[in-house]
């Protein structure tokens, strides 16, 4: 039974729900349980009006979905190793669709914002639900999917390279849904195939997941708080404002993603083919 006091209300008709009614620093079992099943259900949850939310309640909040990340280079807020500082003038601007840090084995389950600090107009955050995107496709397509790995990099001078091979579709451990796993900002190239292929097939995939009607939008107001499920969607920060926006952020930490077992071997060249086997992000080209 619903809990009385939580008023859902979808975003969209693709993913995404306010929920009104909650005190974030006083949650019991029960009621987080709740927000659970919504947070399964909807894939991003917002919570506004959260601006009493401390860092330690906002610590405690991501440790009841999991163990939680301190990042190894984005800057941290004081005495709180594990929340991380998003600050607009500082360079965070997380403008591309993208599922976060892919190129790691493994990779978030959720993540959870609080943003403190809205500029005066735009600033926006989009979300896309990529179980519809997979259940969009069509069969032979999905088919082929299902039998495919792709490879996801980060590679920069700061970092160095990470990379991760995970399933083109993952099957979500909780939900038993599929989604597709590809993202524009770190997918790198699927292995089964020659390099034309993966570049024609995955530009594909990139624009039919950030179809608008598979999103939902969402309008910051201060102190309001966004949790979702890095499994199964994507997200962009809308890069159409000035002034100051900054939030805060805590990271749970991963699973391995899973799916079908590949159906093919990794693609071989031919002796005199050139082949690139990786690029470095969708920010930087080809390697």
């Amino acid at each position: 039974m619903p809990t009385p006091e939580l008023v859902v209300s979808p975003v969209s008709g693709a993913l995404g729900a306010e929920i009104r009614g909650v005190d974030l620093t006083e949650l019991t079992d029960e009621l987080f349980e709740h927000i659970h099943e919504l947070l399964l259900k909807h894939l991003v949850v917002f919570f506004p009006d959260q601006e009493h939310l401390t860092p330690k309640a906002h610590i405690a909040l991501g440790r009841r979905l999991g163990e939680l990340e301190v990042h190894p280079f984005l800057p941290k807020a004081d005495g709180h190793p594990e929340i991380v500082v998003l600050d607009a003038d500082q360079g965070a601007k997380a403008d591309e669709w993208h599922i976060d840090v892919t190129f790691q084995p493994n990779p978030p389950v959720a993540s959870i914002l609080h943003l403190q600090v809205c500029p005066a107009s735009g600033g926006d955050t989009m979300w896309s639900n990529q179980y519809l995107v997979y259940e969009a496709l069509s069969e032979p397509m999905r088919e082929l999917l299902d039998g495919l790995t792709a490879v996801h990099v980060l590679n920069t001078p700061q970092t160095g390279e990470h990379s991760a091979e995970h399933p083109v579709v993952r099957i979500h451990p909780e939900t038993g849904r599929r989604s597709l796993y590809v993202t524009r900002m770190w997918t790198s190239h699927i292995p089964q195939l020659s390099r034309p292929e993966s570049d024609a097939l995955l530009q594909f995939l990139f624009e039919h997941s950030e179809s608008p009607r598979f999103n939902c939008r969402y309008h910051w107001q201060p102190g309001a708080v966004a949790m979702w499920d890095n499994r199964a969607t994507q997200h962009l920060a809308v890069n159409d404002y000035t002034g100051p926006r900054r939030g805060q952020r805590v990271t749970v930490l991963g699973d391995q993603p899973t799916g079908d077992t590949p159906r093919w071997k990794e693609y071989r060249p031919a002796p005199d083919e050139r082949y690139y086997p990786r690029h470095v992000t969708a920010r930087y080209g080809y390697r």
